[in-house]
């Protein structure tokens, strides 16, 4: 039998990668051979000092679970087609081309939303988008911000239903997805906020009460996600973040610090809280936040504007 004799260098560098194997702790272990998936909540119109005064208890214990910032910053012009194309695409107007609510001038071909994304590069995964304001995935010029190539997209008309009925249907159409389905990737839009606002052009009881009432459209989905047989097998990143702030009257738009403010919100075994995520985290950080937890690899060529906030 020959016997093999280990040189000093040789036995050196087995022990070094010997001791890079044990680096990881049981828990990044566990955490790695969990499924990731991402569930990303937008609601519209959100003013964070309004939302940090508002009971929300379902909102609060994400946040004291995870990492909330509630000094996030969304660009300008601070209205809802520039910002929720920011938050789902990953990059700023100058590059997404939606400078207000017409949509006119989008280059959602260069820059598609995170859900295309997913669909372009690992079409093998279920994807989900439901809106209550139509423009988020109907056009009838152009491209949609969300686009076709979801796998279920489900636009409603808040206009027309009513936006607190709107947001509840189009809750009720994600826990459907959640509980009948295996989706890797959601986005569900809540606009009632933000039109409650404007109907009383404040941010006053009614426009509190809407918040609650989010709120409460949160703790549904998160526990429909919990409930799911197949849970203990997930790494499920819940974030949530809103469009825009909004002034003491209810109205947005321009560049002052209550109508850029905005808050930031990510939940789940991946997450982590460091205090230096407080004062640089931004919109566009979502969408590239969502890829990454899904192990999609950012491409350069892709020109994203964001960087992944509070996950490992």
């Amino acid at each position: 039998m020959r016997t093999t004799v280990m040189r000093p260098l040789s036995f050196m560098i087995l022990l070094g990668w010997l001791a890079a194997c044990t680096e990881s702790t049981p828990q990044q272990i566990a955490e790695n051979s969990l499924t990731p998936k991402v569930l990303v909540i937008g609601i519209d119109g959100i003013r964070p000092d309004v939302l940090m005064d508002v009971t929300t208890p379902n909102l609060d214990k994400l946040a004291a679970e995870g990492f909330l910032t509630n000094r996030a910053m969304t660009g300008y012009p601070s209205v809802s087609g520039p910002g929720w194309s920011s938050m789902l695409n990953g990059v700023w107007p100058n590059k997404h081309g939606v400078t207000d609510n017409s949509f006119k001038g989008e280059r959602y071909s260069d820059f598609p939303d995170f859900l295309t994304r997913i669909e372009t590069i690992h079409p093998e995964l279920e994807t989900f988008a439901v809106a209550d304001w139509a423009p988020l995935g109907r056009s009838d010029e152009g491209r949609p911000t969300i686009s076709d190539m979801v796998d279920f997209k489900h636009i409603l008309n808040g206009y027309e239903m009513g936006w607190a009925e709107a947001d509840t249907k189009s809750v009720q159409l994600a826990l459907e997805q959640l509980e009948t389905s295996n989706p890797d990737a959601l986005f569900v839009y809540l606009g009632n906020p933000d039109e409650v606002s404007h109907k009383h052009s404040s941010i006053g009881a009614e426009y509190r009460d809407a918040i609650a009432l989010a709120d409460q459209h949160v703790g549904l989905l998160v526990k429909a996600i919990q409930d799911r047989g197949t849970y203990a097998k997930e790494d499920w990143l819940i974030l949530s973040s809103t469009d825009h702030g909004r002034r003491l009257d209810g109205g947005h738009g321009g560049n002052s610090e209550e109508e850029r403010t905005i808050y930031f919100l990510a939940h789940g075994p991946s997450v982590v809280n460091r205090e230096s995520y407080q004062d640089s985290t931004f919109i566009v950080d979502i969408a590239v936040t969502a890829l990454t937890h899904l192990k999609i690899q950012i491409d350069p060529s892709w020109q994203l504007d964001g960087k992944p906030v509070g996950i490992r």
